[in-house]
This record gives C-alpha cells, sequence and structure tokens, in this order.
C-alpha cells in the first residue's frame, strides 16, 4: 500500500469531500508541508503514514468548513469574547483535573472535545437538535475509553472540556497532535513560526462557537499557551491565566510515556532519541515561559502547585477565586464539593513510567529545572 503525501492532493482531496475549495490563508500551507515532509521523512509505516494523512485531510475538510460559515455568517466575528480564563502548565501538571473541577461552575463556558475537532455549525441542523458529530465522537471516545491504558494516560469524553489546541491545529503551525514536535522538520519549525496568527485564529473560532452556544466566560486549556503567554495577553487583553506546576521528576517520565503511546507508527522507536526530545522541549517551554512572564502583570497570573491542589482541591478552587475575584454562589461551591467526592485521585486507573526507559536521569532533569524548581518551589 502506497500512500501518498503529496499537499496538492490532499487539498484537491478536501475540496472534492466537501464541495468547497477556500481554504483561507494559504499561509497555513507553509506548516502543512512541514508536516508532511515531517511523516515522510521519520520511517512511518504505511498504517502510520494512513492515520497521519487521514487526520490532516479531516483537518483541511474543517478548515473549509469554518471559512464557508465565516462567509455564510459574516456576524459570527462581531462576537466578543470576555475576560477568558486560561489553564496552562507543561503537560501532565494537573491542568485536565482543574479545568474539568472549575468547569462545574455554571458561569464557566469550557470547550468541549467534540466543538474543538468541529467548531463550525452544521448546516440544517438547528441548535435544539443534538449535532450527530457529537453522536458520533461520543461513541468513537466510549470505545477509546474501554482500554484502561489509555483512561490512566488521559481520560476524556466527547461533550467534557479539553484542550483548545484542537482549535488551532487547523492552522498547521502550532503544536499539532504533541508528537509532531519531537519529529524533524516540524520540531525546528515550531519554535520558529510567530505565534500572533494561531491565536488571531484561536479568538475568531471562540467567536463562532460562542455564536452557536453562548456562555458567561470562557474557561479554557492547554499546556501549548506556556509557549506563547505574551501572546495570549496579547490577543486578549482581559484574559487571567493559571499556571500548573508540578515536579519535573514526575512531569518528564510521564510525557515521555504519553507521546511513545500516542506516536504514530513507525519502524522502530528509538526511546533514548524521544527521551531527549521530551526533555528539552518541556525545559525549554518553562524557560521561555519563566522569561515571558516577566513581562506580565503578576496580578494576571496566578501559579498552582500539583500537589497542593491533589490533596486538597477545594482550597485551589478558593484560591483562584480569591486572586481572580469571582463571585461563588453555595450551589457552585457545592457543585465543587461533589465534583471532588466523585472523582478522587486516581479514579481512572494509574499511569506507570520510569525516567531510565527513555535514557535519563534523575540528575540530569534536576539540574536542567533548577531554576524552575527554586522559583515556583516546586515539592519535590
Amino acid at each position: 500500500m502506497t500512500v501518498s503525501l503529496d499537499m496538492k492532493e490532499l487539498l484537491a482531496e478536501a475540496s472534492k469531500n466537501t464541495g468547497l475549495n477556500d481554504f483561507g490563508d494559504p499561509s497555513f500551507e507553509v506548516g502543512l508541508e512541514q508536516i508532511l515532509k515531517t511523516y515522510d521523512s521519520n520511517n512511518l509505516t504505511d498504517d502510520g503514514k494512513k492515520s497521519s494523512r487521514d487526520r490532516l485531510l479531516n483537518l483541511l475538510q474543517v478548515r473549509l468548513n469554518i471559512e464557508d460559515a465565516w462567509k455564510r455568517h459574516p456576524e459570527i466575528l462581531e462576537e466578543e469574547v470576555k475576560a477568558p480564563m486560561f489553564i496552562t502548565g507543561m503537560p501532565r501538571t494537573g491542568t485536565s483535573a482543574l479545568v474539568n473541577l472549575l468547569a462545574r461552575d455554571s458561569a464557566s463556558r469550557p470547550m468541549k472535545m467534540w466543538e474543538g475537532h468541529f467548531p463550525y455549525p452544521l448546516p440544517g441542523n438547528p441548535p435544539e437538535q443534538e449535532d450527530p458529530r457529537f453522536l458520533a465522537m461520543k461513541a468513537a471516545m466510549d470505545e477509546r475509553n474501554r482500554d484502561p491504558a489509555m483512561t490512566a494516560i488521559h481520560f476524556a469524553v466527547a461533550d467534557g472540556p479539553e484542550e483548545c489546541i484542537h482549535l488551532t491545529n487547523h492552522t498547521f503551525i502550532d503544536v499539532q497532535f504533541g508528537v509532531q514536535c519531537y519529529m524533524e522538520p516540524y520540531a525546528t519549525f515550531f519554535r520558529q513560526v510567530d505565534r500572533r496568527p494561531i491565536y488571531k485564529y484561536h479568538h475568531n473560532l471562540l467567536r463562532m462557537l460562542q455564536w452557536q452556544r453562548p456562555g458567561d466566560r470562557w474557561l479554557l486549556k492547554a499546556p501549548y499557551h506556556l509557549w506563547s503567554l505574551d501572546t495570549v495577553v496579547e490577543e486578549y487583553p482581559d484574559c487571567s491565566i493559571m499556571i500548573t506546576h508540578r515536579n519535573p521528576l514526575e512531569v518528564v517520565g510521564s510525557y515521555c510515556s504519553m507521546m511513545e503511546a500516542i506516536m504514530p507508527e513507525r519502524e522502530g522507536l528509538d526511546r533514548v532519541d524521544l527521551g531527549e526530545r521530551v526533555f528539552t522541549y518541556l525545559a525549554d517551554q518553562v524557560e521561555l515561559s519563566m522569561k515571558v512572564r516577566q513581562s506580565i502583570d503578576p496580578a494576571r497570573v496566578l501559579d498552582i502547585q500539583f500537589r497542593d491542589f491533589l490533596a486538597t482541591p477545594m482550597n485551589s478552587v478558593e484560591q483562584i477565586y480569591g486572586h481572580f475575584n469571582l463571585p461563588m454562589s453555595d450551589q457552585t461551591r457545592k457543585s465543587f464539593s461533589d465534583y471532588i467526592a466523585e472523582h478522587p485521585a486516581g479514579k481512572h486507573g494509574k499511569h506507570d513510567y520510569k525516567l531510565a526507559d527513555y535514557g535519563l536521569t534523575e540528575q540530569q532533569v534536576l539540574d536542567r529545572f533548577a531554576d524552575y524548581i527554586n522559583t515556583y518551589n516546586i515539592a519535590m
């Protein structure tokens, strides 16, 4: 089986499948070309290439429908996104647990997984009718969640809060699915891109979702935002940001294991090489965020310690609501307490991993993250 990774063929197929031909700003092709080169030069199996190509084809088809929706409903871009809240931090630092808890406040408007994959309104499907795209994704996620290994790594449901990188994936210049950032040439390309177009696109897609299903204030999360704190604030001047922190010895090993689990099928995976790439990526991400934070108003940012959140989640919620002056009714407080009682740590299984499996030592990690550990008083 020969899998074509030709960009022109991919674009033509997306247009044929949707009956649409306007992809919007053609600059997205630069990132798409880099991703295709990456898939073609990293020893992916035919199955690995096919699944990767299928993913890109779907993103392109959604992009076409997004552009079409803006044409059909120009009023979408008049929506005002007010005071969004962003949760970020290195991967595996509790961002998912925190967004799921904070989403229990009815005033919060999280981006749900199925919305991130299909942000455009489905023609002919009235708002009051259940969206067939959600039903299809729910069935797929229900099937995925039957695998205890995957749920232990990252439990997710179609109508639950999810990373908003699913919106920016359609730009082809963001972190993508995660694994692309550890394969060349995309790994180098990703670090050099101007991130402002990513967040302008992100903003417009929030407007699109808000136009369809409004909410009081956006509650968004993605470790990716740690690369771009200054750009987030530039695009959303009234935003607030929560940054989660965890012992990097736990973060690095856990994330190596996660990336190995979702890496496209390839002819042999060098765990030591993957470990070095993940380690460097995480360290560079943290160091950049520490530098950028110096230009951001401290009142706009709150640090959350993973161990504190794990031990006393309600205390962390109180800290967040106090820092950002958010109202908390008795009903909201009860919703938080009920959720905490129903979702103890480890409910979806334990994720096992070892640094040594990826050629890394504890001292190596501690040395590189020393400034980070000291700056934020990370519990070890």
